[in-house]
């Protein structure tokens, strides 16, 4: 068996491996990890106005989603998966984040693996509703587009304000808007269970109605001080 099938073979398993909740149930510090994880990401994107989101576009969105270090691994067939944090406008700034798993399939011509940033922007009311539910696929229950990076945003933005999601990609310290469409996003039930307690919903997070831990609101206050506006 040639020797690069059986490497990217490995990274398949270690993708499936790394996104399996089994291996995070009901870890409180697993749950702060992710949210300061998330906010690191967002905070280093945005350190470069030139290539960033535009303030004008993140100004508009209801909701931000970032997941930090996604895999993609493959030979032939391949996959995506990792697990990020999301948070909503509410009347006092930004929700405490929800917990969510990224997973997607590919197909094509493809070897190796690499790690990836992605940034969702949800534009409106629509595109809240889709985080919301238990699962949700991204231009398929949700339309998506690429969206507008830095001093690019232009006359086309408020054509892409449109979509119910924006979305964005950082791999090997590129940034900018890449239409993701195909991954699934789903609710990630152990993050959800060790930061705000069993049988809590997106909805009541990301709402404003179910507030958690201290150490998870580092993500709301990042949002925070890159856009004020309030619901």
């Amino acid at each position: 068996m040639p020797l690069k099938f059986i490497r990217s073979f490995i990274a398949v398993s270690c993708l499936s491996l790394a996104v399996s909740p089994a291996l995070y149930a009901k870890d409180p510090e697993d749950a702060a990890k992710q949210a300061s994880k998330a906010s690191k990401v967002f905070q280093e994107i945005m350190a470069a106005p030139d290539n960033a989101i535009p303030t004008s576009v993140l100004d508009k969105a209801q909701c931000v989603a970032v997941f930090p270090q996604v895999l993609k691994a493959g030979f032939i067939f391949g996959g995506r998966g990792g697990r990020g944090v999301a948070s909503c406008r509410v009347a006092d700034g930004w929700s405490d984040p929800a917990y969510f798993d990224l997973k997607g399939g590919s197909f094509g011509l493809q070897i190796g693996a690499q790690a990836t940033d992605f940034v969702l922007l949800f534009m409106n009311h629509d595109g809240m509703k889709s985080l919301v539910k238990s699962k949700f696929e991204l231009g398929g229950d949700a339309s998506v587009a690429a969206g507008p990076v830095g001093r690019q945003a232009g006359a086309s933005t408020d054509l892409k304000l449109d979509e119910q999601i924006l979305s964005y990609s950082r791999s090997k310290g590129l940034f900018a808007g890449l239409e993701l469409k195909g991954a699934v996003i789903t609710l990630d039930d152990s993050d959800m269970e060790s930061a705000y307690g069993a049988e809590v919903k997106a909805e009541d997070v990301l709402t404003g109605k179910k507030t958690g831990p201290a150490a998870v609101k580092v993500y709301p206050n990042t949002l925070g001080r890159y856009s004020k506006r309030k619901r």
